[in-house]
């Protein structure tokens, strides 16, 4: 079978795909933290479907080429990796998560942990018990991003939400006063507030003295 060899063969492809005027808007927008080649997402993704499609015949995630394309200087290679990861979460397992947390510690910024997160909340349906405790211990975590992926993973979970988990996840990080973490708050109450409005607005008026006006101003988004 060809896949292994496609998945290579398809960092190659996308290192001739850039555009030099489009990397120098793209680092702009992300505030030049990083490299880009300049290959815009729907370009990307194009490039990628095909391959992507059939990686997915091997049922098993390519760790190698995950860490290749996070070694990468330019970005776009960081997030080939994060969309192949969102495509093969069903193959993840508890045994990938220090590798899922290298991840989200190393080159970090929101666009790719806000990507890896559907990993982890693939893991969390499948492994509810272990993913629960790890959750709370990540909500406590002394990286942000990590307490990110916390506050974030219960995203679109809608009717399956446990709400106690999200509450003590959320009166974890009172008090922070990061942008990237008060943010999340606001936007799990946010996304929340779709499926039990009444749930969010009892949470924001129990808590309001300790919410960040950024997670209150998020999280009343859609309140009347």
């Amino acid at each position: 079978m060809k896949t292994k060899n496609d998945l290579f063969t398809l960092l190659d492809t996308l290192s001739l795909a850039g555009d030099v005027k489009q990397a120098e808007g793209m680092s702009a927008y992300m505030r030049d933290q990083f490299e880009f080649l300049g290959i815009k997402t729907p370009k990307r993704r194009q490039l990628c479907r095909e391959v992507f499609k059939d990686a997915k015949k091997l049922a098993k995630i390519d760790w190698e080429f995950v860490e290749l394309c996070w070694q990468k200087s330019q970005r776009e290679y960081q997030y080939v990796a994060c969309d192949y990861l969102v495509q093969m979460k069903k193959f993840t397992t508890l045994e990938d998560l220090p590798k899922l947390k290298k991840l989200v510690i190393t080159k970090s910024w929101w666009e790719t942990v806000d990507t890896l997160v559907k990993v982890f909340t693939d893991l969390y349906l499948r492994y509810p018990t272990e993913m629960t405790q790890l959750m709370l211990t990540w909500s406590k975590d002394s990286n942000l991003w990590v307490k990110r992926i916390a506050l974030e993973f219960q995203l679109l979970l809608k009717k399956q939400t446990d709400t106690k988990l999200l509450a003590k996840i959320i009166i974890n990080n009172f008090g922070s006063d990061e942008f990237f973490i008060n943010k999340a708050i606001g936007w799990a109450l946010r996304d929340y507030y779709k499926t039990d409005p009444k749930w969010v607005a009892e949470f924001i008026a129990t808590y309001s003295n300790d919410l960040s006006a950024l997670s209150i101003r998020e999280g009343r988004k859609y309140l009347v």
